[in-house]
């Protein structure tokens, strides 16, 4: 499978990852030909958008958008990094497998998956979590405290 990215540094954040590692996440999750804009925001622009694509005023950790469901895929996935690295201190997560998670989670919405009810999210966390694991990232979901499998 091809796969066209582009990523874009909207915000000014120390230590994003590098082009590589992005690419890297995003192939794998890939299930056929896309061309992908990846763009890093500050939360203005990820509240903007989120109001006014989804009617939603708050800065919001990803956001996707899909150009063409043709055979070659096109569209953008929108990451803030600001709500990124608070989630991640939140969550005890390190930024980079939580932004790994995010780049693979919105891979996937552009390939038509979705968390709209709870069989469609089960499909997707599963198909998340698999992603990750084949690159050694460890489950979002899975509750660092009790050891568990569980909601993060």
């Amino acid at each position: 499978m091809r796969l066209s990215l582009t990523v874009q540094y909207a915000a000014r954040a120390a230590a994003l990852p590098a082009i590589g590692t992005l690419r890297r996440w995003a192939r794998a999750a890939l299930e056929r030909d896309a061309a992908v804009t990846l763009r890093f925001v500050g939360p203005r622009e990820a509240q903007t958008l989120n109001a006014a694509f989804r009617g939603k005023d708050y800065a919001t950790n990803v956001l996707t958008f899909v150009y063409d469901e043709a055979s070659a895929l096109a569209g953008d996935i929108v990451l803030c990094v600001a709500v990124l690295r608070r989630e991640a201190k939140e969550q005890g997560k390190t930024f980079l497998d939580h932004c790994a998670h995010l780049v693979v989670h919105g891979m996937l919405h552009l390939q038509g998956y979705d968390h709209d009810d709870p069989r469609a999210a089960r499909a997707m966390e599963r198909r998340e979590t698999a992603v990750l694991a084949a690159l050694r990232i460890p489950d979002p979901y899975a509750d660092p405290y009790s050891g568990r499998p569980g909601r993060a």
